[in-house]
């Protein structure tokens, strides 16, 4: 059997693991104390909370048919059907069905809802009767849009979905990477209303029951899970200072842990790392990809879970939660009410009721500079502008997530191949993470598991 260290205990390089499990001899290192990344459990108020990703996508398999796989199939939940909803000139206004991340696919539902002016509304079923020609180049998100909606559309409906999801901005993210279906549309050189309307009387691409699934006592089970099953050494509190090659194909990797030094060998390495992290380790290796992926900016977020008192609270938000745009000028940027949302979660604490607010774009590091506290008593004052005068929380604690989510600029697939092409220059050497592919739970899962093929394809 081939050994392999993996550096990077997040749900990538567990699912790396996964892969090779009977395979290779496999040693996870991971530099916090548990493993897991951003699928992380806490409590509050005695409370089971996700303070990271609190579902894991169903449009797309990968991360549903892992958890099935190491025993969680019967935990797996669906949320409460609700719409998205956007918090946006003054109230919670729901986007109308079938939107593509914002991008409408029937103009005429959006009359009426607040959500864009009379004038906004006209711009954007004026898109179907405008020319277009195939796109060529990469660009901007709100380049292309803009162009095609108005930028009174990218503003509400685009801008806060890419916000809750990369916590981005749109004329800063890639139209190919952050928007692949509206960008294999734009390459075909077709108005967009009438290929989006194509595409869902087809059922192309075809929609699981939900978008999203949770699991019953967090998501956070769901790293645990898959680390009990792969079979692999798992050391915490382990972090990976260098990395050598030596005789042959094999790599050495010096690590350093709260006993001290540690020194490792392997016929193989996975870097599931954050890419400015993966970065150091492949400097001396390859420049290269050590530029690339220092290239790729990082935005920083923060979490702010609450629990009310029912009895207590003077008013309590229906719906699953909002998202923010930030043409509004407020400081959250989304706010997801898990008591509503997870059913596991409103019978485990029927007394109780949690919420999860969050802030935090690419370029807002002034934000997160503040204090725990003024965060809080921001997120508790702009919450009740939105819903309602809820009262004060029994709880509240700030989750930090710095450089958490990288940033898909202009060009970033053509960057990834890049790296993709330094890396394959270094035998026995893989990559995986959020910072390639998408920075979801299912393509995190995706990226750990190619890694690993091509890891034993190399054997």
């Amino acid at each position: 059997m081939r050994s392999v260290i993996v550096i990077g205990g997040g749900i990538s390089g567990l699912a790396a693991a996964w892969q090779l499990r009977g395979r290779a001899d496999v040693t996870v290192l991971e530099s916090l104390a548990k493993v897991g990344g951003k699928l992380r459990t806490g409590t509050i108020a005695g409370i089971a909370v996700d303070e990271g990703a609190e579902s894991l996508m169903a449009l797309r398999p990968e991360a549903v048919e892992l958890a099935a796989a190491v025993g969680l199939g019967d935990a797996l939940c669906d949320p409460a059907k609700a719409p998205t909803t956007v918090w946006t000139n003054g109230a919670l206004r729901p986007l109308p069905a079938g939107h593509v991340m914002g991008v409408p696919t029937d103009p005429a539902a959006l009359a009426g809802t607040g959500l864009l002016s009379p004038e906004g509304v006209a711009r954007v079923a004026a898109e179907e009767k405008l020319p277009a020609s195939p796109l060529t180049e990469d660009c901007s998100v709100a380049d292309y849009l803009a162009a095609r909606f108005g930028r009174e559309a990218v503003a509400r409906l685009i801008e806060p979905l890419l916000g809750g999801v990369y916590a981005g901005r749109a004329d800063r993210l890639s139209l190919r990477a952050a928007m692949p279906r509206i960008a294999a549309l734009a390459e075909a050189g077709t108005p967009l209303l009438p290929a989006l309307r194509r595409m869902r009387a087809a059922g192309a691409p075809r929609s699981a029951a939900v978008a999203v699934q949770g699991v019953v006592g967090g998501t956070g089970r769901f790293p645990q899970a898959v680390a009990e099953a792969c079979g692999a050494r798992i050391l915490t509190g382990t972090t990976a200072r260098s990395l050598q090659r030596i005789t042959g194909d094999r790599w050495r990797v010096q690590a350093m842990t709260d006993d001290g030094p540690l020194t490792m060998e392997a016929d193989g390495v996975l870097l599931a790392l954050p890419a400015f992290a993966a970065a150091e380790l492949l400097r001396s290796h390859s420049p290269m990809a050590e530029y690339e992926l220092s290239a790729i900016p990082h935005a920083s977020t923060a979490v702010i879970t609450m629990a009310f008192s029912r009895a207590r609270a003077h008013f309590l938000p229906e719906g699953n939660g909002f998202l923010v745009p930030p043409v509004d000028g407020h400081t959250l940027k989304a706010a997801s009410f898990l008591s509503n949302k997870w059913s596991w979660l409103d019978s485990s604490a029927p007394d109780t009721f949690v919420l999860r607010a969050s802030v935090g774009r690419i370029g807002e590091e002034e934000l997160l500079g503040r204090p725990d506290r003024h965060l809080v008593r921001s997120a508790i004052a702009e919450l009740h502008h939105a819903v309602g005068p809820m009262g004060e929380p029994l709880a509240a604690r700030v989750t930090r997530w710095d450089r958490g989510l990288p940033q898909y600029g202009v060009g970033h697939r053509d960057r990834v191949a890049r790296i993709r092409e330094a890396a394959a220059k270094l035998p026995g050497l893989a990559l995986c993470g959020a910072a390639y592919e998408g920075v979801g739970v299912a393509a995190c899962v995706a990226t750990g598991r190619n890694a690993a093929k091509q890891i034993l394809a190399a054997a």
